[in-house]
């Protein structure tokens, strides 16, 4: 039977040294143990989980505190997500830093007054940027790679200070501790992205990790998007609208040589298949299926795929190393056009009979960009299966 996904393999789950990895041991708490990490550790904040939920967390008394600064580094091509949060009273104060639009976003409230800002440079580069987040008297100053990225004042001394100097404090990593709805500004809090070599004011203590098994970071990677062959991402071909007169344009582009699996898939609900793109790499090629039409191209040196759909009219654009191949064909009362008003487009996975997410085939591999209508695509707005990494491959 045909599935959305296939599990993973479980692997074995060592107990290795905290002091020496930064990975894990177990303590127990209660009647179940719980996997710690050091603040130090590698931690990738896209791992699958309820979205708002943090990848890790602490806590302390903030009379143990003596350091009003914090720094580590951050990796990512996603433009948004959830990076630091830190609260007291229990979430009645807190703080959010994250991004938008690739630019640092703190939003906080401190003793009922909300403050956000947004601004300083843009992260989502792909490089590791070392970033510090500090109070200095009545300000939250962050500075990215030594440089002045961010300052916004908070207002007057809290009139709770005291308070607040004997209460707890929580911190978390990829995700917050409080209703999302105080948020003043609203963003997609999982972030396809990595922190590292974290010092949290001065605190020593360990995290506890909120998933089974914290996923790994890659050491190089590009921007793309990654299919490990578990699953596929899943659109209603309606939110492309297409204009009267004017056809549909699809692009791809990464290296087809290591694609292995189905590309693209296009269906309406209780019809045949209206069009598949596979990728084969035993075979080195890769196949568009139309109907009945079937264009096989090689993929050694296949750079860029574009198709575009017209009434009557199927054209492949092959974009190589050193040409470019353009294939036509006559497709008459093809109904591409009503079943894409209609039906359902995947990627990364050939879809299924029903109108649910089920699927097979898999894609392996890496899209290092999709464009429908001469637009970026970003696999976040949809359903997707949780193993696909939305902006980066590993290089």
């Amino acid at each position: 039977m045909a599935v959305f996904w296939k599990p993973m393999a479980a692997g074995l789950l060592l107990t290795v040294s905290l002091t020496l990895l930064g990975w894990g041991v177990e303590v127990q708490g209660g009647t179940q143990a719980k996997k710690v990490v050091s603040g130090e550790s590698t931690v990738y904040l896209g791992q699958d989980r309820d979205i708002w939920r943090p990848i890790i967390h602490t806590a302390s008394n903030l009379s143990d505190i003596s350091s009003i600064k914090s720094t580590f580094q951050l990796r990512t091509f996603d433009p948004e997500g959830a990076i630091f949060y830190g609260d007291t009273k229990n979430g009645d104060d807190w703080f959010v830093l994250g991004l938008k639009d690739g630019l640092p976003l703190m939003q906080f409230s401190i003793g009922g007054n909300h403050v956000s800002a947004e601004g300083g440079p843009q992260l989502n580069d792909g490089k590791w940027h070392k970033l510090e987040v500090s109070n200095q008297n009545n300000f939250v100053i962050l500075n990215v790679d030594g440089s002045k990225g961010l300052v916004v004042g908070m207002g007057g001394p809290s009139k709770q200070t005291e308070e607040v100097q004997t209460g707890e404090l929580r911190l978390a990593l990829g995700g917050i501790l409080i209703d999302k709805e105080k948020m003043m500004i609203q963003f997609d809090p999982k972030m396809d992205g990595c922190v590292r070599e974290g010092s949290w004011l001065n605190l020593r203590a360990p995290w506890e990790v909120e998933v089974e098994e914290l996923w790994p970071c890659y050491q190089d990677i590009i921007p793309g998007s990654f299919f490990p062959g578990t699953g596929f991402a899943v659109f209603n071909t309606s939110v492309f609208p297409v204009e009267d007169g004017k056809g549909v344009k699809i692009e791809f582009r990464g290296n087809f040589t290591l694609m292995h699996g189905t590309i693209l898939s296009i269906r309406a609900p209780g019809q045949e298949m209206m069009l598949t793109l596979m990728a084969d790499n035993n075979t080195q090629e890769v196949t568009l299926t139309f109907g009945s039409e079937k264009i096989s191209m090689k993929s050694d040196d296949l750079k860029k795929l574009v198709i575009i759909f017209e009434e009557e009219m199927l054209q492949v654009l092959e974009v190589r190393a050193k040409f470019q191949g353009l294939q036509i064909k006559s497709v008459r009362n093809s109904g591409f056009l009503t079943t894409w008003r209609n039906g359902r487009i995947a990627f990364g996975g050939l879809l299924g009979e029903g109108e649910d997410n089920v699927g097979s085939q898999f894609l392996t591999g890496c899209l290092e960009m999709i464009q429908v209508m001469g637009r970026d695509l970003d696999l976040d707005l949809t359903v997707k299966h949780p193993s696909i990494v939305s902006h980066s491959c590993p290089a």
